[in-house]
């Protein structure tokens, strides 16, 4: 499904060339669950940003699906990422004056889907994540645990195949984490490929496959219990 090869992504800061990532060649089965871990400006969330279509490499391949992304428009790109590619982020980023009702049809109304459409479907997500009875509440009005849910269903309501959730539980209490964290695995466990970014190394060996990064480099990649060597290709 994801084919990363040789990516490098460097930014100018002053007269500095900065290396956010470098050399990065990862490979992600349809349907795998993958947690990526690091410390603060290890270039995990350079990483997951670019695989969201968020930002291209400076030099590398990105192959989605055998197709070669880094080519394509940005108008190409932003319907790629529209049908394809869920994000869940730390901050929820709902729009404070919908409804989590709303919020969650967002979607569906950029892709001209009918209203009436729109509305069953809604509700039958946020049915299914609990919150029948909070579905004309605003983000103000509820948890934090209950905003991340709200995201969740408005990440899945186009059926991506990829769901990129960048420290989904870096903003809940312990219970509220782990409640999120088991969504996004039942999710995994239905057939969606799930990439995690987490610093939480309690979350992220959960992960059916996990890789550790440093200073822009994967220098280790872990199934389970075995280890690879960081000169070896995770696959």
């Amino acid at each position: 499904m994801i084919q990363l090869k040789g990516i490098h992504r460097t930014f100018q800061v002053g007269d500095q060339e900065v290396h956010a990532l470098n050399e990065i060649n990862l490979n992600v089965s349809p349907g795998e669950y993958l947690s990526i871990m690091g410390p603060s400006g290890s270039g995990k969330s350079t990483l997951l940003n670019l695989l969201g279509l968020l930002d291209r490499p400076t030099s590398g391949t990105y192959l989605l699906n055998n197709q070669d992304v880094t080519v394509l428009s940005d108008f190409e790109q932003a319907k790629t990422r529209r049908n394809k590619i869920g994000f869940v982020f730390q901050f929820f980023q709902l729009l404070p004056r919908l409804t989590a009702q709303e919020n969650v049809e967002l979607p569906m109304m950029l892709d001209g889907i009918a209203p009436n459409e729109r509305s069953q479907r809604a509700t039958e997500v946020l049915d299914a994540m609990g919150l029948s009875d909070r579905r004309h509440h605003r983000p103000d009005q509820l948890s934090g645990g209950q905003r991340q849910r709200v995201a969740i269903a408005r990440a899945t309501i186009m059926e991506p195949a990829i769901l990129l959730a960048d420290e989904p539980t870096g903003n809940l209490d312990s219970k509220s984490g782990l409640d999120v964290i088991k969504i996004l695995e039942q999710l995994n466990n239905k057939g969606l490929t799930l990439i995690i970014v987490t610093h939480d190394p309690e979350i992220g060996v959960r992960a059916k496959r996990h890789i550790h990064m440093i200073d822009g480099k994967i220098v280790e990649s872990r199934t389970d219990t075995i280890a690879e060597t960081k000169d070896s290709l995770p696959s």
